[in-house]
């Protein structure tokens, strides 16, 4: 929890095994002893960081009725949830993070991220969509709008469902003949 704090918030270049071996109250030869690397280091706590979100995710689509779009908002909900009260592991997650990082690293963060948004592929895939949309352009402007709200996000202001359903009925009214009425 230490590397994936620090890592978030000083970033991944301004962030040393010596940072994180004070902070724990270690020795930076000791970490090495459990991590070969701060490459290794950062995989970790990444990976870390998209199993507690993928967990959450898991766990909402398990509860969620069959209806595929109810099914979408279930999975959005945990994944803004993860994301707003993932606490230091949140930040690793980011695609922001991902591009403080340098290859090969940076594809090793980007091949993890993209077994995880294989959920929404799937997800989208079994949407009623109308001929002519994009399913991969719908989930990246779905991943997009979700992924940015740590941005903005205020705790007083309004909670991460009500954020997740808005985001997922603006997405789908211009997609579902079905869909009425105001947001």
């Amino acid at each position: 929890e230490v590397a994936a704090d620090l890592f978030g918030s000083r970033g991944y270049a301004r962030t040393s095994i010596r940072d994180i071996a004070a902070a724990v109250g270690m020795l930076p030869g000791s970490i090495y002893y459990h991590f070969r690397s701060k490459e290794e280091l950062l995989l970790a706590v990444h990976a870390e960081g998209v199993r507690l979100i993928m967990n959450a995710v898991n766990n909402a689509l398990r509860e969620a009725p069959d209806d595929p779009w109810a099914r979408l908002e279930a999975a959005a909900r945990a994944h803004l949830k993860g994301l707003l009260t993932g606490g230091k592991f949140s930040m690793v997650v980011t695609p922001e993070f991902s591009r403080q990082v340098e290859e090969p690293l940076r594809a090793q963060l980007i091949d993890e991220r993209n077994r995880y948004e294989q959920i929404f592929r799937d997800l989208i895939a079994a949407l009623p969509l109308p001929d002519g949309v994009s399913p991969s352009i719908l989930r990246l402007s779905l991943l997009g709008s979700l992924n940015w709200v740590p941005n903005w996000y205020r705790e007083n202001g309004e909670d991460p469902d009500s954020i997740a359903t808005k985001i997922i009925d603006m997405l789908r009214r211009p997609l579902d003949p079905d869909m009425t009425g105001a947001l």
